[in-house]
């Protein structure tokens, strides 16, 4: 069904500075006479806290350069890319964590690399030209063949089986509820697909499509669908049956963070109708994965950066003179230094920036806590079932795991690796960000377990390790008028040509692609200016 609806949970972009906190440990598990790891990590919030009180020693070095980039997640990568692609040398970027990538981070076991965030990326629209361009760059897009195809790598793409569902008791391909549903459920599965595939095809009258990728390419007709709901989009089309409704709410949650009754009603359809399936039409029921996820993807940006990044650095005090003046604290060398640019980058969310810049108190910007768990498991674990790329159980809370050893071609050698994904999708989301950060780690693993064991009963028969991944700020999440709304417009102003904004928060939709014109466009304006 991907090729209809691109079903699976997207990717998580961006820069992330409160979340968990490192706190491995060995743990006695008497039910199995065995040690079980269990660890807690996150980024590196605590120093980022510190915002707050901006309690730092007076800077005693000075940093002089062109353009300084705030930010080393996939938007001031790609604008790095674009100002080394275009000839400029003189760029330096700052990053808060100890490796760069943001949400397309990796952590690694004996066994094998897995996600610490977003784990892949649709192919592009055909019209993309930049993300294709990218790709050819990356080696993923090979050419075309004798029939104008493009050639795509691929070891790089799912190959069967890319999604199954856990629905009433047994395992299904495809993530559309299918087994045992009612004729009416049926009916209104295919009448919701078939509006899908006419607003993916929609145009207005200057050939814009109403649903497009990058998001600011799209028509301004429709928009009107960003002042309401999903749900009440969906109940006054009369959408109402319980399968439909929670596949719905499961693919919001799974690209947004937020399920129906949060996200507007734009962003919602755009989940369907935005990627159009229209380049690789031989490849639809792909994607681009990766065991590490779509940390690939930024350790190939960060050759961009070589010699022109300072890692462990928090920005805390910006002035805009004649120069920007930005503060920032060398948390290796526990010293502060200021750094003198012509013009900055913050490739920074906004809850971030508000605390460096006047006026950017905004109120729309709603980020959605998340909980990711990597399961170390025997090799039998599935018994004669195969894994899925995707694995769904219905009903769930959680979205599921991504088998990150799929693409390894001794499927039966090894142990297993699994990456288990949760939103905590809440009206309070600072309440559920509470909650994330007070689960301990014994109350983290019933939590997970809980919940996979509705598909696999014996899962804690197969299992020696589990780490626990905590992000407070994950991912923006695309309520009413966040999108279009007038807040929204004003935080993607620069001020006085010299500060500059990309990040995924700005288009309201945190995918790898917003992430990367939101880079690049920065860039670009900023060379221009």
């Amino acid at each position: 069904m991907k090729k209809e609806n691109q079903i699976s949970r997207r990717n998580f972009l961006s820069m992330l500075f409160w979340a968990g906190l490192f706190l491995p440990f060995l743990q006695y598990c008497e039910q199995k006479a065995k040690s079980l790891l269990l660890k807690v990590t996150g980024t590196n919030h605590v120093l980022g806290h510190q915002l707050w009180a901006k309690n730092f020693p007076k800077p005693t070095e000075e940093i002089k350069t062109k353009y300084l980039i705030v930010g080393g997640g996939i938007s001031g990568l790609s604008a790095a890319r674009h100002f080394k692609n275009h000839g400029e040398d003189d760029f330096l970027m700052v990053e808060l964590e100890n490796h760069l990538g943001g949400n397309s981070s990796n952590g690694e076991n004996k066994f094998s690399k897995f996600p610490l965030g977003a784990h892949y990326l649709p192919i592009p629209n055909k019209e993309d030209v930049e993300i294709i361009e990218f790709l050819r760059e990356c080696k993923m897009y090979l050419g075309d063949d004798e029939n104008g195809l493009p050639i795509l790598a691929d070891y790089q793409l799912t190959f069967p089986k890319e999604e199954r569902l856990f629905f009433k008791n047994s395992w299904q391909n495809d993530l559309v509820p299918l087994k045992g549903i009612s004729e009416e459920t049926k009916k209104e599965i295919e009448i919701f697909f078939k509006m899908m595939d006419e607003f993916r095809t929609k145009k207005d009258a200057l050939g814009k499509y109403w649903f497009d990728i990058p998001l600011n390419k799209s028509s301004d007709e429709g928009k009107n669908l960003d002042e309401i709901t999903f749900a009440d989009w969906l109940s006054k089309n009369n959408f109402k049956s319980e399968e439909l409704l929670w596949l719905l709410d499961y693919s919001c949650k799974d690209d947004y963070g937020l399920g129906i009754q949060y996200v507007s009603a734009w962003a919602g359809i755009h989940y369907f109708a935005g990627r159009k399936n229209n380049w690789a039409t031989n490849r639809t029921d792909q994607v681009f994965t990766w065991p590490e996820g779509n940390a690939r993807l930024a350790k190939h940006l960060e050759k961009f950066t070589e010699d022109k990044k300072l890692t462990n650095h928090l920005v805390f005090s910006v002035e805009n003179n004649e120069k920007v003046e930005v503060l920032a604290f060398d948390n290796s060398k526990k010293i502060s230094k200021k750094i003198i640019a012509e013009k900055v980058l913050f490739a920074t969310p906004q809850f971030v920036n508000q605390h460096l810049l006047k006026d950017r108190n905004f109120k729309n910007f709603q980020y959605v806590p998340w909980l990711l768990a990597t399961l170390t498991l025997k090799n039998e674990f599935g018994g004669e079932e195969e894994l899925a790329w995707d694995n769904v159980i219905y009903g769930a809370e959680g979205l599921g795991y991504i088998y990150d050893q799929h693409q390894n071609l001794n499927q039966n050698l090894g142990e297993k690796v699994i990456t288990y994904y949760r939103s905590f999708s809440e009206k309070d989301l600072k309440k559920a960000r509470r909650k994330l950060f007070n689960l301990k780690e014994n109350e983290l693993k019933k939590l997970v377990l809980d919940e996979l064991k509705i598909a696999h009963p014996l899962i804690e028969d197969y299992l020696l390790e589990i780490q626990f991944h905590k992000l407070g700020h994950a991912m923006i999440s695309p309520i009413p008028n966040q999108i279009f709304g007038k807040e929204a417009e004003n935080t993607r102003k620069n001020i006085n040509g010299k500060i500059f904004f990309a990040h995924t928060d700005l288009s309201g939709i945190s995918i790898f692609e917003e992430a990367f014109h939101q880079g690049t466009n920065a860039a670009k304006q900023i060379l221009k200016t």
